[in-house]
């Protein structure tokens, strides 16, 4: 395991998206590659504007297919019931056995509003409070069974105990909507999945600040990130929250097609470039961790979520290269020391609100 330094532990991620692939194989090919890095975990982005397979079921179908690595697929909540997401995403924790995330995103467009014709397209200040809205009622539901309420008698055919509790809504602020049943499946293995917001955009910082287990920002300044980051933590101190408990993470394209060739200018030791898609490096894998390094031991970010610009050859570089060496470095650790995502994010399994506080609670099933 890697050394603390700067802000604490060094955390790395990347996305595994693909255009127009449509063979699971091709993801379960990326996902075993980012696990020899050990990596925290890998993204796979969704929307409802574009073709493509659907990224949760995916992810579910690399689950068996690697050991350790978390899984974080996106998930929008603006036209999907939250009870459906919560459960969706416990399933993927309890086929991953407790490697789950959840990337919260919103649907903003009349093109990804219009398939399912309830209504139409609202602002990203409305999407984002409605996401955080969702999150918390999807972390009531996963708490709404107590992590010893399957006792599964067999002689008596009791499958549940008294340790089921109906979820209040209304104790949501602004909520539109409500829920009343305890959620379909058991506690999930993490108690609640990781759940990930990009905070780039203002709107989306509250949430961020109240809900997320994991920021990401796309920025290609240090100042910026160690700014943004501050208000983050304090924002969540705000909410109640341990600050401690939020990890953000700089996203950043990355194209290492340049191979061991020095930066370009503008790409390497100043930092990435801003480009219309987002901060991108270009260069090789040695610069790449020359850079991670220092924004890292500046407190700029507590990790980085990469985004390979060619996936196959990209990711490869950056794992035997970029993550070797920081590894070799020992900025980096070489195994996993836990199972689940939130040991490697180093972040506490929760408590369960239900079981602390009390709640009403169903009869025996």
């Amino acid at each position: 395991m890697g050394s603390s330094y700067g802000r604490g532990r060094l955390h790395l991620a990347a996305a595994i998206d693909q255009q127009a692939v449509c063979d699971a194989g091709a993801f379960v090919e990326l996902a075993r590659l980012a696990e020899r890095g050990a990596l925290d975990f890998v993204t796979l982005g969704d929307s409802f504007g574009r073709p493509g397979l659907d990224a949760l079921a995916v992810l579910a179908r690399v689950a068996p297919e690697t050991g350790r690595i978390g899984l974080v697929p996106a998930v929008t909540t603006a036209h999907t019931e939250p009870f459906h997401v919560q459960a969706a995403v416990a399933t993927l924790d309890w086929v991953s056995r407790g490697r789950a995330g959840w990337w919260t995103e919103v649907s903003s467009t009349e093109e990804e509003a219009r398939p399912f014709g309830r209504r139409p397209a609202e602002s990203g200040a409305v999407l984002w409070r409605e996401a955080g809205e969702v999150a918390d009622v999807a972390v009531r539901l996963w708490d709404s069974w107590e992590d010893d309420a399957e006792i599964r008698e067999v002689g008596t055919g009791r499958f549940v105990d008294q340790k089921e509790h109906h979820v209040d809504s209304e104790g949501v602020e602004g909520a539109g909507f409500s829920a009343w049943v305890p959620s379909i499946g058991p506690r999930p293995p993490q108690g609640h999945p990781v759940r990930v917001v990009d905070a780039t955009e203002g709107e989306s910082r509250g949430t961020a600040a109240r809900y997320a287990d994991v920021a990401l920002l796309r920025v290609a300044d240090p100042a910026h990130a160690d700014a943004v980051r501050k208000e983050l933590r304090d924002a969540a101190a705000g909410f109640g929250r341990d600050p401690d408990e939020l990890r953000v993470l700089v996203g950043m394209r990355v194209d290492l097609g340049g191979g061991e060739h020095a930066a370009e200018p503008g790409h390497g030791g100043g930092g990435p470039r801003q480009t219309a898609h987002g901060p991108l490096y270009r260069g090789g894998p040695v610069d790449l961790a020359e850079l991670i390094t220092a924004w890292h031991r500046a407190g700029a970010a507590d990790g980085f979520h990469l985004v390979p610009v060619e996936p196959r050859r990209d990711l490869e570089r950056l794992v035997n290269g970029t993550v070797a060496l920081l590894q070799h470095r020992g900025l980096f650790r070489t195994f996993y020391p836990g199972s689940t995502l939130r040991e490697h994010l180093g972040l506490a399994r929760p408590a369960n609100r239900y079981a602390v506080t009390g709640g009403a609670t169903g009869g025996a099933l």
